[in-house]
């Protein structure tokens, strides 16, 4: 996929070149309001060392060991992706899946020269999802993922318009749904999510915008997406789990909670645009 966005990126770059030899009639091309789309497709980095945390006796200090006879119930090990079975082995975990992005947005620009400075409101989703798994020795899985409901940003815009190409870059706070869900092979235990699931982040990046007429402007653009997912918790209760249960001995509960506290996502994306 990062062979994807190299080429993705190359394009663009021989696409904008070639059309700086277009004749700019107007001396502000790129002034006004839009309205326009941007669609493409995001890759996640790799997190690989993710983990669960567990905090025994949900006082909200994780980083306990949970025991099992004796030793750490959760000798098999983790991974970063979905679990396919019971046990990591053979079956092993399914990788994050990356998908496709499609995003409404609207904006103003003012050029003066060669210097073109705008904000843009944007609104929509992608299509990616990030898993992590734990394995019990019982055996067992737990599995904790997380997707993007929807994604919202307010972001600033500066960039150089040498004739009808415009080079930018963008930055700005974003606002995501992010969608949580547990699962688990242990039939025994109780499980309870809880946490915020609108988070603050940043969008930031940069692209290329090519008018093409008086009002159509189309381009490519790249933007990096961080957010915020510290307080997402499932809390383990005895259910039908005898209360010898590792979870719950001594009549407490257990507290998950990912170690990878911040959901990061690259995209690259075509735009398209009408200026009024």
């Amino acid at each position: 996929m990062r062979t994807t966005l190299l080429l993705g990126a190359l394009a663009a770059v021989t696409f904008a070149t070639a059309a700086q030899a277009q004749d700019a009639g107007d001396p502000a091309p790129f002034s006004g309001i839009y309205v326009g789309a941007a669609g493409g497709y995001d890759v996640q980095p790799n997190d690989t060392g993710s983990t669960i945390l567990f905090d025994r006796g949900s006082n909200g200090s994780f980083g306990d060991t949970v025991i099992a006879n004796g030793g750490n119930a959760f000798t098999p090990g983790f991974c970063n992706g979905r679990a396919r079975a019971a046990t990591p082995l053979p079956a092993g975990c399914a990788n994050d899946k990356d998908g496709w992005s499609y995003y409404g947005r609207i904006g103003m620009d003012s050029q003066t020269g060669n210097i073109v400075i705008g904000a843009l409101g944007e609104f929509g989703k992608t299509e990616i999802t990030d898993s992590v798994s734990g394995f019990s020795t019982t055996p067992a899985n737990y599995v904790m993922t997380r997707d993007v409901k929807w994604e919202a940003s307010i972001r600033g815009r500066v960039g150089y318009a040498p004739g009808t190409t415009l080079f930018y870059g963008t930055f700005g706070p974003g606002y995501a749904n992010i969608d949580r869900s547990f699962t688990s092979t242990n039939t025994a235990n109780a499980f309870t999510q809880s946490g915020k699931r609108k988070q603050f982040g940043i969008v930031g990046g940069g692209g290329i915008e090519q008018k093409l007429g008086e009002h159509f402007s189309v381009g490519m653009e790249y933007t990096y997406h961080q957010y915020n997912d510290d307080d997402a918790r499932v809390r383990v209760a005895q259910g039908s789990a005898p209360a010898t249960n590792p979870f719950v001995v001594g009549g407490t509960t257990t507290d998950f909670r990912r170690s990878d506290e911040k959901f990061r996502w690259h995209s690259l994306r075509a735009t398209a645009a009408f200026r009024f």
